[in-house]
């Protein structure tokens, strides 16, 4: 059965404060749901999107049968997260370009785009946003919380600001902070944004121009950050892209593994907001629980109290299963009531979003106990 996804959106009056000091009013909201909520709105599980995807998690829209949501293998009729047991919703964050009020909307409080004064944002931010979301669609606890990566960061976020609205948190391929290398390749990655002669410190929206060339760098810089070696060299290895012969050049394209990425980048900076990528890749930067209590994340994570599912992947360097293994034993170390995964999978950090039959059935059978809980 063919699920069909229909947008929906939010607005808020109400000034949402902000973890910098600043403030925001008057945003939107985008999101999708999917299933039905029950009686005592118990069975609700909200989906929490990672760098550059979305409120659009699952589903098809109607008369696109190439808009899959871009996690619909995992969410949908029947499949580990079935909606025909659980109400799924999707949010897109603050500061995004899907929907949601970002960078490219109009600041009521000036009448012109934000473009680079749009205000910093954080995880805890977008966690007291889609709280707010969920006051309204009044429901008042979730049957859990879900995200991969950074939507990781944002489910564990959820345990501790909101402990009482949480029962199950699941959180893939994630970390309790980034690592100086993962800054590092933010850093980069944002240096080639905001050095693009087409930047305008941000307001280039004015000018008419999209700084294509540094959203492009960007984009093939994190690319290569998901995959792993393995993969990297099974699909491309040293092949090359015409022929056999090498053109001896310092600026053609020759490998296929540099067309691969071109092409990548190519397509991410047509789609995707240059301020908000600067957004985004801040709020993982800034993500750090235990920065409140001395780098001590067990003290962190003593507020949480719902039950937990933690999987990692074997080749993922860039969320490596040694950083859940540290949520693990800060849980642990609270007495919290976990399960944890680590799944020998070729695919690098992108495995969160593909068909892994292991990782299906811990998700689904994991579920499956989750609406039991519900059913007693």
């Amino acid at each position: 059965m063919m699920l069909i996804a229909q947008p929906q959106a939010m607005t808020f009056d109400a000034t949402l404060p902000l973890q910098s000091g600043a403030s925001i009013r008057g945003y939107t909201l985008a999101y999708e749901t999917y299933g039905r909520l029950n009686a005592d709105k118990s069975n609700a599980v909200l989906i929490c999107h990672a760098l550059n995807a979305s409120h659009h998690v699952a589903g098809v829209y109607e008369g696109q049968p190439k808009s899959e949501g871009w996690w619909d293998n995992m969410i949908g009729p029947g499949k580990p997260v079935d909606t025909d047991k659980f109400f799924v919703i999707g949010v897109n964050n603050l500061g995004s370009c899907f929907g949601s009020t970002g960078p490219m909307h109009v600041n009521p409080d000036t009448g012109k785009v934000y473009g680079a004064d749009f205000p910093v944002v954080t995880v805890e931010d977008w966690v007291n946003a889609q709280a707010r979301l969920l006051d309204a669609l009044g429901i008042q606890t979730l049957a859990a919380v879900m995200g991969g990566s950074l939507g990781g960061m944002q489910a564990l976020s959820w345990t501790l600001q909101y402990p009482g609205r949480v029962r199950h948190a699941v959180v893939v391929a994630s970390a309790p902070n980034l690592n100086a290398e993962n800054i590092a390749f933010n850093e980069v990655a944002r240096r080639a944004i905001v050095t693009d002669p087409d930047f305008h410190r941000g307001h280039f929206y004015e000018h008419g121009v999209i700084p294509k060339r540094g959203l492009r760098i960007a984009r093939m810089i994190g690319h290569i950050t998901y995959l792993s070696d393995d993969v990297m060299n099974e699909k491309f290895g040293r092949q090359l892209r015409e022929g056999l012969d090498l053109k001896y050049s310092t600026q053609d394209i020759e490998f296929q593994i540099e067309s691969y990425l071109r092409y990548q980048g190519d397509k991410f900076s047509e789609y995707f907001d240059a301020n908000t990528y600067l957004l985004i890749t801040r709020a993982l930067d800034y993500f750090d629980p235990a920065r409140r209590h001395d780098g001590d994340l067990t003290r962190a994570l003593a507020a949480a109290r719902c039950k937990f599912l933690l999987v990692s992947f074997s080749t993922d360097w860039r969320f490596s299963p040694k950083r859940s293994r540290e949520i693990v034993k800060a849980l642990l170390d609270n007495r919290r009531e976990l399960s944890y995964a680590e799944i020998d999978a070729p695919h690098g950090h992108d495995a969160f979003l593909l068909d892994d039959a292991r990782y299906m059935k811990l998700v689904r059978s994991y579920f499956q106990g989750v609406a039991q809980e519900l059913a007693a």
